[in-house]
């Protein structure tokens, strides 16, 4: 079987036009990116609804409300421990979009074209998750106190600094983008070689490990971003916790390089 990977991949990230509407003379086409994202927030919607009924606070809790409450102490412990305290009230966000990105990638095994294989959906995420992180710096360190921090530890960094706030997004961007893209590539040349049994596996490896594993990492080093940008640089603690937090950010990068 003759292998056209570029008209494979051009399929793949060319974005068909569901419908549309017009606002005055504007024409507003929805693609199926944004129909397949809406099935996703409504299903997580509904899961959320159904798993969250007749929750208690006192007496004999069920097996259900049990195992909910276990898998959500464990990751807000965890985010707690990359945030710090003046960081939690970001966990909500965060678990919101670890849960879209990993059903984006798992949405592939229904048959359904996954958001996340879209520049678009990758840079909005990425995009929102740089607004969220400026907006905890200037409101934990003020107007003055976040400008100061561009400037440290010396002046002379100061345009790096601000280059970051470019690169950052850039980077969450074209890392969740491109290991969606590799790993439908790596499918493709595994399926014109081997094409039974084999892809099945792999597809599962895919959409399923990889695909939550690309959101850890893309939540995981969010969570980061916010940690570095509303620390306190006159704190000894801080500095303790900005070293134990670019540790744990070059085992994320490993992670995804490795994945």
């Amino acid at each position: 079987m003759k292998l056209d990977l570029q008209a494979e991949l051009s399929e793949q990230l060319e974005l068909e036009e569901v419908f549309s509407f017009n606002i005055g003379s504007v024409k507003i086409g929805v693609d199926e990116a944004t129909v397949v994202s809406w099935i996703i927030i409504a299903v997580l919607t509904v899961l959320a609804i159904i798993l969250t009924r007749n929750l208690k606070v006192t007496g004999k809790l069920s097996v259900r409300q049990q195992i909910l409450e276990l898998c959500y102490e464990k990751v807000v412990d965890f985010f707690k421990g990359n945030l710090g305290e003046k960081g939690e009230r970001y966990i909500p966000w965060l678990i919101s979009v670890a849960l879209y990105i990993g059903a984006s990638n798992m949405i592939g095994l229904f048959g359904m074209k996954p958001p996340t294989k879209s520049i678009q959906v990758t840079a909005a995420l990425a995009l929102t998750s740089i607004v969220l992180i400026e907006f905890a710096a200037f409101k934990e360190k003020g107007f003055v106190g976040r400008l100061k921090a561009f400037a440290q530890p010396t002046p002379i960094v100061a345009p790096i600094n601000i280059l970051e706030i470019a690169i950052k997004p850039l980077s969450l961007c074209m890392r969740l983008f491109g290991n969606v893209i590799g790993a439908f590539i790596i499918m493709e040349l595994i399926k014109s070689v081997v094409p039974v049994v084999l892809p099945i596996v792999l597809s599962l490896y895919f959409d399923l490990f990889d695909g939550f594993l690309q959101a850890y990492i893309f939540v995981f080093l969010t969570a980061l971003y916010i940690n570095e940008a509303i620390e306190d640089e006159d704190n000894p603690s801080s500095e303790k916790q900005t070293k134990k937090m670019k540790k744990a950010s070059r085992k994320a990068k490993k992670a995804a390089k490795a994945a």
